[in-house]
């Protein structure tokens, strides 16, 4: 019998390293409710009717968060919380005192670390004055604005309920409260959209003077409003030059890439989404939101394998009702699955690449427990095609990769 089988996850760890310890974790907290769904959006977002369950829902979260807790042990509680996030829907249709109540439960139960990202996003239509010194005051030190265009006619072909005025006078009164970590979503290739109206965005975005600005390009995802009757959108020829010349605006004010969509300032890069992009764990809270959480090591059976970590997926029911009744109860799972050796290069390479600077290619051993054999062959053709650079320590696509993302992605793909 493997000696291991009767001992605990901790002493585990110390037997090997702690090699866990080396994985960042995070939580992730979602509300899923707006005030009206936006004809482009596939996340779990509900547009609200009625009035809002504050309480109760705050209550779940709670419930949510001690069912984890039980289920997963010390994979959780003997490792620091990096960053946490509120994400939706829209978070800040939640008071500060809900806001609070959350983050004061959470730091009762796990360990957050000193200097914590906490990130709020906000949409700019939703939030009153004089909230913003109550997140601040809540332990909310970031906040993430869904603007998306400060064009009042794309906002409105989006379904937007704010207007380009009205998304300055949010920024400026976070500003004005104390908050110097802020993060402006914009969109590209909107309907009917120029590129002087893109550049026009980017420009705007600069003049109130972001920590972080994220640039996305908008794409028809299926089951959306948008996907049922397409709008008219610049051909991807056009939003390859969108997106280029928005790039070279932002690094010039400042703003360095160091993701596929996201520019910050020195320091101000998302520690949060980083974690995400690094393969690194989370817990994911409320309804619909998704969790990652790498447990102690098994025996590896893939190629090369000797020591393959237990990577689990975790997801919750996705509907707010359903959601707030089952809270406190197993059922509030929507899903577990463990991820199979063979799909780990994937999952690791769909986000590892994104990254601008690369990553260290040892850690994708950190992060999964397999051998760098299992990526030689697709390697070895990504390099061959010219779209990772020949680097034995670095993993970091060229400029060509950048253009072929989803090509050098799928080199990854287990057969």
């Amino acid at each position: 019998m493997n000696r291991e089988t009767n001992i605990g996850f901790s002493d585990r760890l110390k037997a090997r390293g702690s090699r866990l310890t080396t994985i960042p974790l995070a939580l992730y907290i979602h509300i899923p409710w707006c005030v009206r769904k936006c004809p482009y959006c596939d996340f779990n977002s509900h547009g609200l009717r009625g009035e809002l369950p504050v309480h109760d829902y705050v209550s779940a979260l709670l419930a949510d968060l001690d069912g984890d807790l039980r289920d997963f042990g010390d994979a959780i509680t003997s490792r620091e919380i990096m960053s946490v996030f509120f994400g939706g829907g829209t978070p800040s249709l939640f008071p500060p005192e809900a806001i609070a109540e959350i983050l004061d439960g959470a730091s009762a139960r796990l360990n957050l670390a000193d200097g914590c990202e906490i990130t709020l996003e906000a949409n700019p239509g939703t939030v009153e004055h004089g909230r913003f010194d109550g997140y601040l005051r809540a332990g909310v030190n970031r906040i993430s604005f869904g603007i998306q265009s400060f064009d009042n006619e794309k906002l409105r072909a989006l379904g937007r309920i704010h207007s380009a005025s009205e998304a300055e006078d949010a920024v400026k009164l976070a500003q004005d409260a104390g908050f110097d970590n802020l993060n402006l979503d914009l969109m590209y290739a909107l309907p009917d959209q120029s590129l002087q109206g893109a550049l026009a965005d980017i420009e705007r975005a600069i003049a109130l003077a972001p920590a972080h600005i994220s640039h996305y390009q908008l794409t028809l995802e299926p089951n959306t409003a948008f996907a049922a009757n397409p709008p008219p959108l610049p051909d991807d020829d056009a939003g390859w030059m969108m997106q280029e010349a928005c790039q070279t605006k932002l690094a010039q004010a400042g703003y360095a890439q160091y993701e596929v969509s996201a520019h910050a300032r020195d320091g101000r890069r998302c520690a949060h989404n980083l974690n995400y992009w690094a393969f690194g764990d989370y817990i994911g809270i409320g309804a619909g939101a998704h969790g990652k959480i790498t447990r102690a090591q098994t025996g590896g059976r893939g190629p090369g394998a000797s020591a393959i970590l237990n990577i689990q997926r975790r997801w919750k029911i996705k509907h707010p009702r359903a959601y707030l009744e089952k809270a406190d109860t197993p059922a509030r799972i929507g899903g577990d699955a463990r991820v199979a050796p063979e799909e780990m290069p994937f999952e690791y390479m769909l986000n590892a690449l994104r990254l601008t600077d690369g990553t260290v290619i040892e850690e994708f051993s950190r992060r999964t427990g397999l051998s760098l054999k299992t990526i030689e062959a697709p390697l070895r053709e990504a390099r061959r095609r010219g779209w990772l650079e020949d680097d034995a320590k670095i993993l970091r696509v060229t400029e060509l990769g950048r253009r072929f993302l989803n090509d050098v992605i799928e080199l990854f793909m287990p057969d």
